[in-house]
């Protein structure tokens, strides 16, 4: 019982990302030092129920992501002009909007990723362990899905006919203009999240940690409002799995690879920029 004790108390800190999203970030201790890379695997993380709900908060937050954010979808596509419905600009809201929303509830929880692709750069930058982060992609795939499916449930019709918010390359671009946009658009979002929740920064300021959520939940608004028109917006694997396997049409599943391709690509481009030019990492520990 001490021990199911101690860690309940101890809650996502015992098995903690190197560099939390949002308000798990503040820190008392105002002199900087640069936390230590995560192992590549941490064992004793399966035996902590903080690793445990993390990723239970992963799977909630996509799944509610997803909900709302397709039903937005199906909102729109059902509306007889864009000018009866809340259009592309508040497709874009709802998206990022709910990114703002759900990071500031979950960060100090898992960390808020809700995105492999996130997920996957803080994994380049040793920001957490394969472990977890193999168990992060799971979840939040699992609640996209359920996400899309719950909103199936609800209007199955109107959900076929208008493509269940599924991803894919629009008429007049070609697949190399979709993957380009999917790896820029998750390039700012990645790079977003790793410079609102840099470690230097919280130390010196202590107001970043806070405003961290509204920083990346405008990326994503921004994003979404360039790149729809291309490619509906993926920039979140998951979030066109889901999409996809609810769907399950050869829409969906046409150009799926590059809603898996581009946005790892952009992640991995992010990382690499902000932990070796923007930081200088590697050169800090030659010296």
């Amino acid at each position: 019982m001490e021990g199911k004790e101690e860690d309940v108390r101890l809650g996502a800190n015992k098995f903690s990302e190197r560099q939390p999203i949002g308000t798990a970030a503040q820190t008392d201790d105002k002199d900087y030092k640069e936390p230590p890379a995560a192992p590549l695997f941490e064992p004793g993380e399966l035996k902590s129920w903080s690793f445990w709900r993390a990723g239970i908060a992963e799977f909630m937050a996509t799944f509610l992501f997803l909900y709302i954010t397709i039903l937005t979808v199906m909102g729109v596509k059902r509306s007889s002009s864009m000018c009866a419905s809340v259009g592309i600009q508040g497709i874009a809201w709802a998206f990022g909007g709910m990114i703002f929303a759900l990071v500031y509830c979950t960060a100090g929880i898992s960390g808020g990723h809700i995105n492999p692709a996130v997920t996957f750069g803080l994994l380049l930058a040793r920001k957490l362990s394969l472990t977890r982060a193999i168990f992060y992609m799971i979840m939040q795939c699992l609640g996209a899905i359920c996400g899309a499916g719950v909103v199936k449930g609800f209007q199955t019709g109107p959900y076929e006919r208008n493509l269940g918010g599924v991803n894919f390359v629009a008429p007049g671009y070609t697949k190399g203009d979709g993957l380009g946009a999917e790896i820029v658009g998750t390039f700012v979002l990645v790079y977003t999240v790793f410079s609102a929740t840099d470690a230097k920064r919280n130390a010196r300021d202590s107001h970043v940690p806070i405003l961290a959520p509204l920083p990346i939940g405008f990326a994503v608004f921004l994003v979404h409002l360039a790149t729809i028109p291309i490619t509906g917006t993926g920039i979140n694997p998951a979030r066109s799995l889901g999409a996809a396997i609810i769907f399950n049409k050869h829409r969906g599943w046409e150009d799926h690879w590059i809603f898996w391709v581009g946005p790892f690509i952009g992640a991995a481009l992010a990382a690499v920029y902000h932990q070796i030019v923007i930081r200088a990492i590697p050169f800090k520990a030659r010296s």
